[in-house]
């Protein structure tokens, strides 16, 4: 009888060991945080020491805002300015625009490209914004952590000076599924049709991933080029003398090397809104 009552002891001893160590292994490997285990690897933090902490937020109501000349006199600000989450992109400003894009700014998506002109206004964006979230993406020659990324280094150089910064970094494995996304939309791979994923392929993927509901402003849609009568509108609505939207959209979509595929993209996303809580304004889209 004490031999029985041993055994049932040991074997339930022997089961509280292997729960312990399953627990610990999946402690040890999302880095010591239990929560971290509901983060995004695809983002990684960049802060001097150390780049094990991954972007954590999800929103229940976000607001995409559009860099297009469409928000031009649109009067959205203050319906912009009321969700819970408003993502931005590159260096779209707000001051002098309230009336129509809103001030609010929780996060920005940055391409490499625009990093230097965040640079020339660092404190405006890393100091007086500095509760503005900003996740930089870009390719590996420039984003690599081996001291041979330009991008890199200086964004790490801005997290130095400026601790309270909340700076991320699109993984390169993030990245590569990107363009596996892209490929599965299109039937084409993007490096050898010469294409270019834009801001705004990135930016809908990250609001897809931290959004229960995205309200889209001020994007068009992939037939709207094509009108007779479209409304014709600078590419971004903070530079009225840069080039028409559409003539931009459609000399990428054109390009042979190169080419953002702008109106192949917003295909995509038509797709992507009739699954999803996705919702365009101004102007609307008819999915």
């Amino acid at each position: 009888m004490n031999l029985m009552k041993f055994r049932w002891i040991l074997l339930f001893v022997i089961v509280l060991l292997v729960f312990w160590y399953n627990y610990m292994t999946k402690l040890a490997g999302s880095g010591g945080d239990v929560k971290s285990s509901l983060s995004l690897p695809g983002y990684v933090r960049i802060t001097p020491g150390k780049m094990d902490q991954f972007l954590d937020i999800h929103n229940k109501q976000c607001a995409l805002v559009s860099s297009s000349g469409q928000m031009l006199n649109a009067g959205l600000g203050k319906e912009i300015d009321k969700a819970d989450f408003v993502i931005r992109m590159n260096n779209a400003p707000t001051q002098g625009f309230e009336r129509d894009v809103g001030n609010k700014t929780s996060l920005r998506v940055v391409s490499h490209t625009t990093v230097p002109w965040l640079l020339k206004n660092e404190i405006h964006y890393f100091q007086q914004s500095a509760s503005t979230i900003y996740v930089i993406w870009g390719p590996e020659n420039k984003m690599r952590q081996d001291g041979k990324g330009p991008i890199f280094n200086a964004l790490m150089k801005v997290a130095k000076k400026y601790p309270n910064v909340k700076l991320y970094a699109v993984t390169r494995k993030k990245i590569q599924d990107c363009d596996n996304i892209f490929q599965n939309e299109t039937g084409k791979n993007r490096m050898q049709s010469g294409a270019f994923l834009s801001t705004g392929f990135f930016t809908m993927i990250l609001a897809m991933d931290i959004c229960d509901n995205i309200q889209v402003y001020g994007m068009i849609n992939d037939s709207y080029c094509g009108q007779v009568k479209h409304k014709r509108v600078p590419y971004h609505y903070y530079e009225k003398s840069w080039i028409d939207e559409c003539r931009m959209y459609n000399a990428h979509e054109k390009a042979r090397h190169g080419g953002h595929r702008f109106i192949t993209e917003k295909a995509i996303y038509a797709r992507w809104a009739s699954q999803k809580h996705v919702y365009f304004k101004n102007p609307s889209w008819a999915l």
